[in-house]
């Protein structure tokens, strides 16, 4: 069934292209699209921005997903913790904190997630200097705890 054939074409001239792989093309986008929708179906607004929130925070690859907004977003979902005053200080308080962990490369090169991370500031003393980085690293942390016994607590 590898048979060539003209899209659109004259019969005289045949293309490049086989069916079987402008079928094949055609079922793998169809199934990617397929699973887009599964996972859009499955994960609203809230927990996009949350996850992406969390992958602003990594340090891996020297925290190349860095994402000051996508941080803030994460932070307004937490009214309790983050009063508006708090959303401001945590502004500047990200800028300061992304220069300095990207200055200090033997801390914070080999970091391999937010565990790490939390870890390390503790260790070199500096989650109360950035006490509100820090917090949002925890509750980032906690997250995946709290979201995985509440859907436990919902299933029994």
């Amino acid at each position: 069934m590898d048979e060539k054939y003209g899209l659109g074409k004259s019969k005289r001239k045949t293309s490049t292209v086989i069916y079987s792989h402008h079928l094949h093309i055609k079922v793998f986008c169809a199934a990617i699209d397929l699973q887009l929708l599964e996972l859009n179906n499955r994960f609203g607004e809230v927990n996009i921005d949350l996850l992406l929130g969390m992958a602003s925070l990594s340090p891996d690859d020297f925290f190349t997903n860095y994402d000051k907004n996508k941080i803030m977003k994460l932070a307004t979902y937490y009214p309790n913790e983050f009063t508006d005053s708090n959303l401001e200080d945590l502004i500047c308080d990200l800028d300061n904190y992304i220069d300095y962990v990207r200055e200090m490369d033997n801390a914070f090169s080999n970091l391999k997630g937010l565990c790490d991370l939390s870890k390390t500031l503790v260790k070199i003393n500096i989650h109360k200097t950035w006490r509100l980085v820090y917090l949002v690293v925890k509750l980032s942390l906690i997250l995946h705890v709290a979201t995985a016994t509440s859907k436990e607590i919902f299933l029994q």
